[in-house]
């Protein structure tokens, strides 16, 4: 088994701001992993909020790199387990190994990747598209570029959230995720507000509250009359426990959960236990946003709306259509390189 990585800049439509010239860019490193004649292919995407670098996924990489030589006929989920004892951390870089393993056994049985693990291919379903926050003027030109899409995803937590909803329904009335990204912090008020958002046709909120706030959350959640979603109060199946009854359901990341093998594990356990799930992505190509898509038809949310906001996605996967998701019959995850990454 061969394991490569390269480094590739992703490069967002849109700037910080109308005012701004600083681009907004995202770094992927990308692997390739070789084996009987075959190649997956898998992502670390590290946006600088995860506190992942460059630097510490490719250290990871290397480290990583003897045992799958040495293991390469061991059993899959053996391999990962091992894989995942080698750091606390580098949760982007397991994912990109668990991707790209997940891409390797399935393109070696010539089969996609929900035939080879027996959940089936789903069908077409709805994302969100995301309205970042800026200027007005700037908002109404996102806007106008989604217009494919039938649910828009905004950003918010400032002092300035309602004037930002009211702005938003000066451009359309669609259903709206608003995703707040902790910053709200009095229990009543937030309540107040989610009200106030259910009259504007906000169908869920994300991470209202600090995760430190997880009483307030509970008290917020028993209450509210839209799902709570939780965002950054989870990044594995070991976190699921301590939520229970603080939040609607989870937001599931394949960046945070270490990739498609644990993901899925994070589905059953939100099913057992009654919490809806939102499928999301962080600043993805085609690669990650791929895999992930391969678990939508167990969710009740979808946000991957990664690939379209993208000005350089260097692979080519899933396809987008009226606002929807579509998986193809491709071996593996369903994704291939458009550029000579590697």
């Amino acid at each position: 088994m061969i394991l490569n990585y390269k480094t590739f800049v992703l490069e967002y439509k849109h700037p910080f701001g109308v005012s701004s010239n600083t681009r907004r860019t995202t770094t992927s490193v990308f692997i390739k992993i070789q084996h009987e004649g075959k190649v997956g292919y898998g992502e670390a995407c590290l946006p600088v909020y995860l506190g992942e670098t460059i630097e510490g996924t490719i250290a990871f990489f290397e480290k990583v790199k003897p045992f799958l030589v040495h293991h390469a006929n061991s059993a899959f989920n053996e391999i990962l387990k091992a894989i995942d004892e080698f750091s606390l951390e580098n949760n982007a870089a397991k994912a990109a190994i668990d991707i790209a393993l997940n891409d390797l056994a399935a393109k070696i049985e010539r089969k996609p990747f929900y035939d080879l693990t027996g959940i089936g291919k789903s069908e077409s379903r709805l994302t969100s598209y995301t309205i970042g926050i800026d200027a007005e003027e700037m908002i109404g030109q996102k806007i106008k570029e989604a217009a494919d899409f039938s649910i828009l995803k905004i950003k918010a937590g400032t002092k300035d959230d309602k004037a930002l909803i009211n702005l938003i329904r000066r451009y359309t009335d669609k259903p709206l995720y608003v995703d707040v990204n902790q910053g709200w912090k009095n229990k009543e008020e937030v309540l107040e507000m989610l009200y106030w958002l259910q009259e504007k046709n906000v169908i869920l909120i994300e991470q209202p509250m600090p995760v430190t706030m997880l009483d307030d959350m509970a008290w917020v959640t028993e209450r509210s009359p839209i799902p709570t979603i939780a965002d950054e109060s989870v990044k594995r199946l070991k976190d699921l426990d301590k939520l229970q009854g603080c939040f609607s359901g989870i937001n599931i990341k394949l960046m945070k959960s270490t990739g498609l093998t644990e993901a899925y594990e994070m589905i059953k356990h939100a099913k057992k236990n009654k919490l809806e799930i939102l499928l999301g992505c962080m600043a993805e190509s085609s690669c990650a946003t791929s895999a992930m898509a391969q678990l939508m038809k167990f969710a009740d949310y979808i946000d991957l709306d990664a690939p379209n906001l993208l000005l350089n996605d260097p692979f080519k996967g899933i396809s987008y259509k009226n606002g929807k998701v579509y998986l193809n019959d491709l071996p593996g995850i369903g994704a291939e390189p458009v550029e000579a990454l590697f």
